[in-house]
């Protein structure tokens, strides 16, 4: 277990950020161009993001990136 302490502008730039990359990340999932293997990098790192989010995040805000099971 890791932790740090952040200042509350430092908390709304990692929040900033971490919102920015979710949101790049979905754009580049919606793209049907990309091939499977580069896909579930991206899921990949999307579920890590999303929780790094989920720990900083209000609920209604995290809410707006949450993504449906994708079953295969």
């Amino acid at each position: 277990m890791l932790g740090f302490l952040l200042s509350g502008k430092e908390c709304k730039e990692l929040e900033y950020l971490l919102r920015r990359e979710l949101e790049e990340m979905l754009l580049d999932l919606n793209d049907r161009r990309l091939d499977s293997v580069v896909r579930r990098a991206i899921e990949d790192r999307y579920a890590v993001i999303f929780r790094l989010y989920a720990r900083i995040a209000p609920p209604q805000e995290l809410a707006r990136y949450a993504r449906k099971r994708m079953t295969h």
